[in-house]
């Protein structure tokens, strides 16, 4: 089980803020347990990404979190950028290619450093690199496969914003809240959201909901989601109120869920849960009001296709308010049937 792990962002204007983003992710790497060569290799990764981001970005960002899927801990690097994009990204992965004249090695010594690599680029629109690197090993393959941004509102040291994610071999549950408000009342509500979820995860998306409601009585109240995936049937249940929003890709096609409007704690109308087809190879997509209305996961040719975190940098970058806290998440039913462990976040790529 895994709730409200909240992404540290890091601005990189120019090559100066290399130095801010490996101290930082060296002290998170510090804090996880990662041994000497371990986090030696975080500062490697991240070096290099920030690096690239001064040189051929604008308005790159730097985004940590920490990572937990049962015994496994690790860290998770997105460099998001709105620069022009790479036109062979295939031959950028390879060491001595450079358009900016420097060696060339730096997406090469990335890959070859993470766990799991992944990218996702267009032309005119920015970049987006996902590094994954494991405190020792990754966790088994199964389940979900998921993706996570979690930011405060600019000026906010806290989100009001919540979320987690629950998964045994035959059913994955996600949740999204968004506290009413922002800062830390906003955050009392969400982390309420999340102690209920975690108690009462087993019961179906609409029941969850319901055992929030009570809780969040002397709150500010929460928005909040649950999306239910029953990997054997192959269907998800999604039940909402308020404004978190949830969309279905499956089959080629993209269905928004459906929500009743209210605030949990507060007044609730109708607590209703809608069932999807959802075969393995399909993808969730939830998000709080930080990211706009118009946020559709197949906003770019082949984004679908990308791993969860690239996909949600991508939304993150391309669809945020810029007002209000924001969190996406993403997940990716991978297991047909269900068997084997379930983590938070797949180890793609294997260990090193």
């Amino acid at each position: 089980m895994t709730t409200g792990i909240a992404t540290h962002v890091i601005p990189v204007g120019d090559p100066s803020a290399a130095g801010e983003a490996r101290r930082s992710a060296v002290s998170l790497a510090a804090d996880l347990g990662f041994g000497e060569t371990r986090r030696g290799e975080v500062a490697i990764v991240v070096t290099e990404a920030a690096r690239n981001l001064a040189i051929h970005a604008r308005g790159g960002e730097l985004l940590l979190r920490s990572l937990r899927a049962g015994e496994a801990v690790g860290i998770e690097v997105l460099a998001v950028d709105t620069g022009p994009g790479m036109t062979d990204p295939e031959r950028c992965r390879r060491d001595g290619y450079s358009t900016a004249g420097t060696s060339g090695i730096g997406l090469g010594s990335m890959e070859r450093l993470s766990a799991a690599f992944d990218l996702h680029t267009a032309p005119d629109h920015g970049t987006v690199v996902l590094c994954r690197l494991w405190r020792d090993r990754p966790p088994p393959p199964g389940g979900w496969e998921v993706g996570v941004v979690a930011v405060p509102m600019p000026g906010e040291t806290v989100s009001g914003d919540g979320w987690g994610v629950v998964q045994t071999p035959e059913r994955s549950v996600a949740m999204v809240a968004d506290g009413l408000g922002h800062g830390p009342i906003a955050r009392e509500a969400s982390a309420e959201v999340e102690r209920v979820f975690r108690e009462h995860a087993e019961r179906p998306a609409g029941e969850i909901l319901e055992q929030m409601h009570g809780p969040l009585r002397s709150t500010r109240g929460a928005s909040v989601s649950v999306a239910v995936c029953d990997r054997r049937a192959g269907v998800l249940t999604f039940a909402g109120v308020g404004n978190v929003a949830g969309l279905v890709l499956a089959g080629g096609q993209v269905r928004s869920a459906v929500s009743h409007n209210g605030t949990l704690g507060h007044q609730v109308r109708k607590i209703q849960e809608f069932t999807y087809p959802f075969p393995p190879g399909s993808t969730l997509v939830m998000h709080s009001d930080g990211l706009n209305s118009q946020t559709r996961p197949d906003a770019h040719p082949g984004l679908p296709l990308r791993s969860p975190p690239v996909i949600a940098g991508v939304l993150y970058r391309d669809f945020r308010r810029g007002r209000d806290d924001a969190t996406v998440l993403v997940a990716r039913d991978s297991e047909p049937g269900g068997g084997g462990p379930a983590p938070e976040a797949s180890g793609e790529g294997g260990p090193r």
